[in-house]
C-alpha cells in the first residue's frame, strides 16, 4: 500500500448519505469499475464526498466542470481540504477569443484574433509542471483541457537546470532561455520573461510570481537568489533550480529540423494537388502562409499558430490524437465528471465544430491538412485516455446511468434538510384570480410604491400571458416575504422576466431581474441584496437554475411550467427545484395545465427523494432546521478598497509613502542609501515614486487575488490599477 499522498482537512465528517455514498464509491474503484456515478440530491455535498473518495483512493485526480466559474469554486474548494496538495487550475486562456475561420459564401476571411489572460497561461503552465514532478495533485479544468497542448515529452526533455558554482557565462545562460521562448526585458519583469542587470541575470519562472536572481562571478555561476519582485527581498538562497520552457508548443533543435522538412514535403504536395485542381488562388494563399510559417519557425523556434504544426512538431501520424494536458498524467489517475448531465455533452461535442471550421480552411488553401490534427479529442480518445470515471450530478442523464457499473445514491443531507414540497396550480384559473383579488392588486395606493388606481403598463401584456398564474404567484410571494423570506420566479423568455420584474416593483414588491448580460460583480451584489432582504422576488429565465446557495430562499414559482422545451426539460426542472431545498419552509409551485413527462419525472423523482429524507429524519429523530449562512459581500469590502486606495492624492501620499520610504532592516545599509537618495527628491518626482511603487503593489496584489482564485478581488484591483496609472499619467504630463 503505497504512502497517503493526500491528507485532507476539515471540521466536518462525513454525514447523512455521504459515508455509503464514500463507502461504495470507493468499493468500486477497489472492484476495477471503469464507470460510476454519484448521483447526489442538491444540498447533501457532494463535493465533500468526493474528496473524501480522492483521500482514501490515493491518486493525482482530475476534475472536469463545465465552466470557468465553477472550476474556479471547485479549486478553492479543493485548496481548502487539501492545503498540503497541489491543486490547481486549468482553463482556456483566453480572454477573448475569435477562432480562424472562412466563409466561401461571402468570401470573408477570419483571422484568429485572441487576448491571452498571462495569469492564467502561469496557471496552465504550473499545473503541467506540478503533473510532471510530484504526484499529490489534483487538477480542476475545464473542457479545455481535450484540446491539443504539445508533447509532455518534449516539455520536460527541454527543461534548463541551473546549480550554484555551474560552469556557464551570462551571454550563454541569454541565449538558452531565448531558446526556451523566455523574452528578454529592460522593463518589470514578467512570468516568461527575464532581463540583464550587470553581473546578473534575473528571471521569473512562466508558472510563478517570484524572480530568480542568477549572479555570475566571470563563467561560473556564483549565486542564485530566489527574490520578491516588488521589494526587491531575498526570499531564499537556492542551490539549484529548474526553469521549465515557457510555452508549451516545444521542440528540440533535431526535432525541429525533421519537422521543417516535413511541412516542407506536405506543402509540396499540397501545391501539386491545387495545381491539378485548377485551385492557383488557394496554390498561391497556402505558399506564402505557409512560407512565412517557416520562416519565423527557423529564426525563433515559434510562429503565430504553431499548434496547426503540432502533428509535425511531435512527430505524429496523420489522423492520431493531439496530446493534452491528459498526456501529462504519468500514472493511473482518477477523473471526476462534475455537472456531467452538462459537461459530457460538451466533450462529446466539441470535435464535430472544430473539425468543419478546419475542413473548410484547408479546402481554400489557408492551411494544410496537417491543421485538421490539431483539435479537440473525440469523445472515445477521450475515455481511453482517463482512468476510472465518476460522473457527478444531482441529475445524471440516462447516458451516465447507463455506461456506469453503479449508480450511487446520496440523498440524505447532513442538515436533515429535505426537498421542497410541490404544489401544482393551473396556468388560467389559479387560485386567488378571482375578481377581487384583481382589484386588490390593482388599486394599491401611491404610498405603497404602487400606480394607485391606475394598472401597470405591463399589466395587460403580462396578464394576457399569465391569465391566473401571475395574480397567484403574487399571493404566495407575499406570504413568504412576510414570514421573512425570499422568492425567486422563472419564466421563459428575457422579456416576459423584464416585465413582470416591473409589474411587481410598480406594485410595490421589491423585485429585480438577473439576467446574463448583468456582470459579475453587479450579479453578486443583486445576490447578497436578495440574501439580505433588499430584494424579495428575483426574476430570471435560465440563470437561476444551478450554483445558487441561497438559504433564505422560501418559495420557486415556475410559470408556464407545462410548455416543452430545455428550460422546461426533467433535468432543468429538478435542477431548479433544487434551490428551494435549503429552508425549512421551502415550497415550489409548477403552474402547469398539461402534466407531461417532463413534469411527472420531475415531480416523481423529488418526491422519491422527499420520501426517503422524511422516513430516515423520523427514524433518526432528526429535526431539520434552516441553514444558516452568514452575508458576505465580497463587493462592499472591494469597493472600500478601491475608496481608500483612489479617494484622495493626499490619503494616498500618506499611506503609500510610508510602504515606499521606510528603511529596509534587512539591508540596513541600502536602506540608509534609499532614504536618502529619496529625501533629494523634488516634490514631483516624490509623488512619483509613489504612484510607481503603489501601482506595483497593486499588481502584486492583484496575481496573488487570481492564484487564489478571488477573480472578483482581481477585477477591482485591476480598476484601482487603471485609475492610479491615470492619475500618474497626468502627473507627468504637468
Amino acid at each position: 500500500m503505497p504512502s497517503k499522498i493526500f491528507k485532507l482537512k476539515s471540521n466536518y465528517q462525513p454525514a447523512g448519505d455521504q459515508p455509503k455514498a464514500i463507502s461504495e464509491l470507493l468499493q468500486g474503484l477497489e472492484k476495477g469499475m471503469r464507470k460510476q456515478t454519484l448521483l447526489g440530491a442538491t444540498g447533501t455535498g457532494k463535493t465533500f464526498t468526493v474528496a473524501n473518495v480522492i483521500a482514501e483512493w490515493n491518486k493525482p485526480t482530475l476534475v472536469i466542470a463545465h465552466n470557468k466559474t465553477l472550476a474556479a469554486q471547485l479549486a478553492q474548494e479543493f485548496r481548502e481540504f487539501f492545503p498540503d496538495a497541489a491543486v490547481h487550475y486549468f482553463v482556456s486562456y483566453y480572454d477573448y477569443y475569435q477562432p480562424e475561420a472562412y466563409m466561401p459564401t461571402t468570401d470573408t476571411y477570419i483571422e484568429k484574433d485572441a487576448q491571452i489572460n498571462k495569469e492564467i497561461d502561469r496557471l496552465r503552465h504550473a499545473t503541467t509542471q506540478s503533473l510532471l514532478t510530484r504526484s499529490d495533485v489534483i487538477i480542476v479544468a475545464s473542457v479545455s483541457c481535450i484540446y491539443g497542448l504539445g508533447s509532455p515529452e518534449e516539455y520536460e526533455k527541454v527543461n534548463l537546470k541551473l546549480e550554484s558554482k555551474m560552469k556557464m557565462d551570462r551571454l550563454e545562460l541569454m541565449k538558452k532561455l531565448v531558446a526556451i521562448h523566455f523574452e528578454r526585458t529592460n522593463a518589470d519583469i514578467t512570468p516568461g520573461t527575464f532581463r540583464s542587470i550587470g553581473s546578473k541575470v534575473e528571471v521569473m519562472p512562466i508558472s510563478e510570481t517570484f524572480i530568480y536572481q542568477i549572479e555570475f562571478d566571470g563563467r561560473i555561476i556564483s549565486r542564485i537568489a530566489k527574490v520578491d519582485p516588488v521589494s526587491s527581498h531575498i526570499i531564499k538562497e537556492e542551490k539549484n533550480i529548474f526553469l521549465f520552457p515557457a510555452k508549451h508548443f516545444i521542440t528540440d533543435s533535431e526535432h525541429l529540423k525533421i519537422a521543417i522538412k516535413k511541412i516542407k514535403d506536405e506543402l509540396a504536395g499540397q501545391l501539386k494537388k491545387f495545381e491539378k485542381e485548377g485551385k492557383l488562388l488557394e496554390a498561391e494563399r497556402i505558399k506564402r502562409r505557409t512560407s512565412y510559417d517557416l520562416a519565423m519557425i527557423k529564426e525563433i523556434g515559434y510562429c503565430n499558430g504553431i499548434e496547426n504544426y503540432s502533428r509535425h512538431m511531435s512527430g505524429k501520424n496523420e489522423g492520431e490524437p493531439p496530446e493534452t494536458l491528459l498526456s501529462y498524467f504519468r500514472n493511473d489517475f482518477l477523473t471526476i465528471i462534475d455537472e456531467s448531465h452538462v459537461t459530457l455533452p460538451q466533450i462529446g461535442g466539441m470535435y464535430a465544430g472544430d473539425a468543419s471550421r478546419k475542413n473548410t480552411l484547408v479546402e481554400f488553401g489557408f492551411r494544410l491538412p496537417s491543421a485538421k490534427d490539431n483539435r479537440p479529442l473525440k469523445i472515445n480518445e477521450f475515455e481511453e485516455r482517463t482512468g476510472q470515471t465518476i460522473y457527478v450530478s444531482a441529475t445524471p442523464s440516462e447516458k451516465e446511468k447507463g455506461m456506469s457499473d453503479q449508480v450511487v445514491e446520496q440523498i440524505i443531507r447532513p442538515t436533515g434538510l429535505v426537498d421542497p414540497e410541490i404544489i401544482v396550480k393551473p396556468v388560467s384559473a389559479s387560485a386567488g384570480s378571482s375578481a377581487s383579488t384583481n382589484e386588490r392588486l390593482f388599486s394599491r395606493s401611491s404610498d405603497e410604491g404602487g400606480l394607485g388606481a391606475r394598472p401597470s403598463q405591463k399589466a395587460p401584456r403580462l396578464l394576457q400571458q399569465y391569465p391566473g398564474q401571475i395574480q397567484d404567484f403574487i399571493l404566495e410571494a407575499e406570504k413568504t416575504i412576510k414570514k421573512g423570506f425570499r422568492v425567486i420566479a422563472t419564466t421563459l423568455t428575457k422579456k416576459m422576466a423584464e416585465d413582470l420584474s416591473v409589474y411587481l416593483k410598480d406594485k410595490g414588491i421589491k423585485a429585480e431581474y438577473l439576467h446574463s448580460e448583468i456582470k459579475t460583480i453587479e450579479r453578486i451584489q443583486i445576490l447578497t441584496s436578495f440574501r439580505k432582504g433588499e430584494i424579495d422576488i428575483l426574476v430570471g429565465v435560465n440563470l437561476l437554475r444551478e450554483g445558487l446557495d441561497l438559504p433564505e430562499l422560501a418559495l420557486i414559482g415556475i410559470l408556464d411550467a407545462d410548455k416543452a422545451g430545455f428550460l422546461r426539460s426533467e433535468t432543468s426542472l429538478i435542477q431548479t427545484i433544487g434551490r428551494a431545498a435549503r429552508n425549512v419552509e421551502g415550497r415550489v409551485i409548477l403552474y402547469a395545465d398539461i402534466m407531461n413527462e417532463s413534469l411527472k419525472k420531475a415531480i416523481g423523482e423529488t418526491n422519491r427523494r422527499r420520501d426517503i429524507q422524511i422516513a430516515y429524519n423520523k427514524k433518526h429523530h432528526i429535526t431539520p432546521e434552516t441553514i444558516i449562512k452568514k452575508i458576505k459581500d465580497i463587493t462592499e469590502e472591494l469597493e472600500d478598497k478601491h475608496e481608500k486606495a483612489v479617494s484622495s492624492e493626499l490619503d494616498l501620499d500618506v499611506e503609500i509613502f510610508k510602504k515606499a520610504f521606510t528603511k529596509d532592516k534587512s539591508n540596513k545599509g541600502k536602506g540608509e542609501r534609499e532614504s536618502i537618495k529619496n529625501l533629494l527628491l523634488s516634490d514631483e518626482d516624490r509623488n512619483r515614486k509613489i504612484y510607481e511603487k503603489i501601482i506595483k503593489l497593486k499588481e502584486k496584489e492583484m496575481n496573488k487575488a487570481v492564484k487564489e482564485l478571488d477573480f472578483e478581488s482581481a477585477a477591482i484591483l485591476r480598476d484601482e490599477i487603471i485609475v492610479l496609472k491615470e492619475k500618474l499619467e497626468n502627473k507627468v504630463k504637468k
